[in-house]
This record gives C-alpha cells, structure tokens and sequence, in this order.
C-alpha cells in the first residue's frame, strides 16, 4: 500500500513537471516573436536616422569645401598683389642703380681729367722747388761769407743759445706746472686728508713709562712693604712691576715699560688696600684674579672697538689683540687710539676715492697688531702682523697694506698706500707723538746743512719746527732766475733725502743792498 502511493505520487509528479515545460515553452514562444517585432522596429528607425545623418554630414562637406576654396582664392590673390608689387620696387632699384652707374662713370671721367692737370701741377711745382733750392743754396754762401760762419757754426750757437734759453723756461714751466698739480690736488686732498683729520677727536700724547697710585696716608706705605719687605717683593715678582716707595708723601710709583702689567699692578694693589689683608698668599691670588679680569676686559675692549668701526667677521685672537693695544703705546701715542684714528681715516679716504671703505678701515685697525704679539720675536711688527692677518683668515689685500705699511714688503694692492698714508697722517700731527730733543735737532740740523750745501748760499734757518726753510743768498753770485731754480732743487732734495712729519716750505731771499757812507 505504502508503495502504490508512493508510485502514485511520483507520477504525479512527473505529470506536473510536464504540464509546466509545455507552459513555459509556450510563453517562449511568444516572448521571442514580441521581440524580433521590436527589433524589426527599431532597426527601420535606425537605417532613417543613419540616412538623415549621412545627408547632413554631405551638406556640412560641401559647405566646409566651399568655404576652403573661398579661402584658397584669397590667399591666391594677395599673393599675386605682392609679387607685382615686389616685381614694381625692383624695377624702380634697377633704375636707381643704372642712374647711379652713368653718375659714376662720369665722375670717374672727370676724376681722370683732375688727375691729369693735377700731375702738371706738381711738375710746375717741382721745377719751382729746384730753383728756390739753388736760390736758397746761394743766398746761405752769401751769408756766411758776410757773416764770417759756416752754417754749422752758426746752427750751433743758436742751438746752444736755445737750449740755454729753453732749460730756464722748462724749469720755469714744470715749476708752474708743478705748483698747477699742487693746487689742483689740494683741492681734492683737503677734502679727503683735512677734513678728515678735523673729523677725528684724537688725543695729546700722555702715555709714560711709569704710573703714579696715590694713596690715602702714608702709614699704608708699611703694610704695602710688610715685614723685611716680603709684601712688595710677592707684588713685584707677581705682576713684574717694580714698585718705587720714597718720600713722595701719599704716592707710589709703579714702573714699567709694558703698560698692561702696570694697570695689572694698579688695580691689584688697588683692592689689596680696600681689602685689608696684605700678604703674599693674598696677593698672589689678588694679581690673579685681577690678571684675568684684565683679560676679560682686554676681549671686551676690541669687541667694543670693531663695533664701533662697524667691522663684521673679525676673529677671536685679532678681536683680543686689538684689546690690548689700548695698553700700549708708540712714541707716547696710545696705540689703539692711533689705530682707530687710522681706520676712521681709511675708511674715508677709500670712500673718497671710490674704493671699499669697510676694507680699508679693517686693514687700518689692523696695521699694528704686530706690537701686541703674545710672544716675542725678531720680525718687525709690520711683517709679524702680516703674518698674524694671514694666520687668521684675512684678506690678502689686508695682509699686504699691514706688511706694507713701513715698504718692508712690496705693495700689491690699491688699499696698501692708503695705509701708509694714514699711518703717516696719525703719527706725524701735531700733539700726535713724542719726539725725541736729539732726533729733532739734528733734523733741523740737516735741513740747514742740506740748503748751505748749494753755491751761492750764505745762510739757512729751518724755523716753525722745521716746517719751513729760509734760504738767503748772495745778490751777486745768484740772480732772480736762479732764485726759482734754487728753492725748485732743494725742495727735491729734501724730498728725495730726508725723512720729515707734515710737508717743508722752502724760501729762497735774494736782497741787493746798496752801502755808502757820508763823511
């Protein structure tokens, strides 16, 4: 029983699954011939479209191609115009040039006729010539036969007459021409070297050997000393001064020739007496302390000073060397006065002259490191600060203006006179430097020798400080002409043969008197 159902359900089953592909075929059916209807549709529609397209694209063709060939018609026409008009300017320029050709050959025809009559000229002017030479040949004979030469002889004194005339009159004109150059330059060198000068507020000459530290009684001169002189003896073996205690009431003096050891000396002994402890213990800490205090000091003066001068890049060593020329000083001038004085100088003659001042002014400050060495050495300061600049990175042209300063080294660059000049402006105004009694007596000394060396002068007399030399000579062995030639020469000579601050005056008196006596 259970079978034949199971049998009876799966033929119905099998019925079912039948009935439903027949049903599904059928709607097949139906769909595929709906849709060929439709594609039918749609593919008529398409092939209108296309033709309706095909016909519009053939119109814009047309169109396009009408337009390019209005196109073409045109450009075709213009180019036609300008090759008759090439064709018209080069007709008109083959015209021109043939005119100009007949021009030519005509001129060429006349050229040929000037020619001619000039070559008859210059005969006509060559027989002339050889008939004024003959002339000329026996007009000279005459001559000398009247006059008792020959023309060399006679050729020969009016040369020697002009060249004696000629030599008076060429010193006379370089004369004139040399106080020309003078005035000229002064014009442009009172603007670059006085005012300049006037500009800088620069100090007298005050430096010495010695200090003087005054004290406020004289019963501290005992504790300075201490017992059997131990105190003064650790100072002085401390800051290698030696320390000078008379009779002067209230006052010690500190001496030595470096001035850094005696500002050392100053300012120790300075806080030893505030202080109150003197002994050697003490004071050997004291000058220490005081000695890198200086140093500190010493860096901040030159890092101070480049400020001021407005100078970039300077290294550390040169910055401190710069510090301590202010406790140096050159023939009583301070040294880093008279190297700020310098670069102020420097600076504005290069700006002056067109050059770079900031250059000129940093080999100003720098030109006298050389007397500030850490060690000591047997160059001169010139070539050992050449030596330090170029140690320390700086231009070759500033090494060269410091070792060129004093012509210990040969000069290759603009900047170098220029700080020789300086230098020399510096050092030699007035109030600048200490001179020495002996060293300016014997220049006034020489100058007046130099003067009496010459003939025909009876006297000489350097006066002003030697700033200007009067010279007087005898009325009869020289004459006014002379008088000019004279001061001309020594003037040279003095300039050629003597070293001197500032600039001589030379003046040549000639006096003619005439004595009779009444009796």
């Amino acid at each position: 029983m259970d079978y034949l159902v199971i049998i009876i359900g799966v033929l119905a089953l099998i019925v079912g699954i039948v009935a439903g592909k027949f049903i599904f075929a059928k709607n097949t059916q139906q769909i595929v011939a709906d849709a060929e209807v439709k594609a039918n549709a749609l593919l008529k529609e398409a092939e209108l479209r296309a033709e309706t397209l095909k016909k519009e694209k053939q119109l814009e063709a047309k169109e396009k191609f009408v337009q390019l060939k209005a196109d073409y018609d045109r450009d075709v026409l213009e180019r036609n115009k300008k090759i008759v008009e090439s064709e018209a300017r080069t007709k008109q320029k083959e015209l021109a040039i043939n005119q100009k050709e007949i021009a030519l050959d005509k001129q060429i025809k006349e050229n040929e006729v000037i020619k001619e009559n000039l070559n008859k000229q210059i005969e006509v002017v060559n027989v002339k010539r050889t008939e004024l030479e003959k002339h000329q040949e026996e007009h000279i004979r005459r001559l000398e036969k009247v006059a008792g030469l020959t023309a060399e002889e006679a050729k020969a004194q009016l040369i020697e007459g002009l060249r004696s005339q000629a030599i008076s009159q060429a010193l006379t004109i370089q004369q004139e021409i040399i106080e020309d150059a003078k005035l000229k330059a002064n014009k442009e060198a009172r603007k670059i070297v006085i005012q300049t000068i006037q500009r800088t507020a620069a100090e007298q000459t005050i430096e010495n050997t010695v200090s003087v530290f005054n004290l406020e009684t004289d019963e501290i001169k005992g504790q300075i000393i201490g017992r059997e002189g131990r105190n003064i003896r650790a100072l002085e073996a401390a800051t290698g001064v030696d320390l000078i205690v008379d009779d002067t009431p209230e006052a010690i003096v500190l001496s030595s020739f470096d001035p850094l050891r005696r500002e050392v000396a100053r300012l120790s002994l300075q806080r030893l007496i505030a202080d109150g402890r003197i002994h050697p213990a003490r004071i050997e800490e004291v000058v220490e302390k005081t000695r890198k205090q200086l140093d500190e000091q010493v860096a901040e003066i030159g890092e101070r000073t480049v400020i001021e001068l407005g100078i970039h890049g300077l290294h550390k060593e040169l910055i401190r060397m710069v510090g301590r020329m202010r406790f140096r000083s050159s023939y009583g001038q301070n040294l880093l006065m008279h190297s700020r004085e310098t670069a102020n100088l420097c600076g504005i003659m290069a700006a002056e002259l067109g050059m770079n001042p900031k250059l000129a002014k940093r080999a100003g400050l720098l030109h006298d490191i050389g007397k500030v060495p850490d060690e000591e050495t047997e160059l001169s300061h010139a070539l050992l600060g050449a030596k330090l600049a170029e140690k320390y990175g700086e231009n070759p042209a500033i090494v060269n203006a410091i070792g060129a300063h004093h012509d210990e080294m040969e000069m290759q660059y603009v900047i170098s006179p220029i700080i020789q000049a300086c230098d020399a402006i510096s050092g030699a105004r007035p109030g600048a430097r200490r001179e020495i009694m002996q060293q300016y007596l014997q220049r006034i000394k020489d100058l007046e020798n130099l003067a009496l060396g010459y003939q025909g002068v009876e006297k000489a007399y350097a006066i002003q400080a030697g700033r200007e030399l009067r010279v007087i000579v005898e009325a009869e062995k020289v004459n006014d002409g002379d008088s000019d030639k004279l001061s001309f020469e020594i003037a040279q000579k003095i300039q050629t043969e003597m070293t001197y601050p500032g600039q001589i005056k030379v003046t040549v008196i000639r006096e003619k008197r005439a004595v009779n006596m009444a009796r």
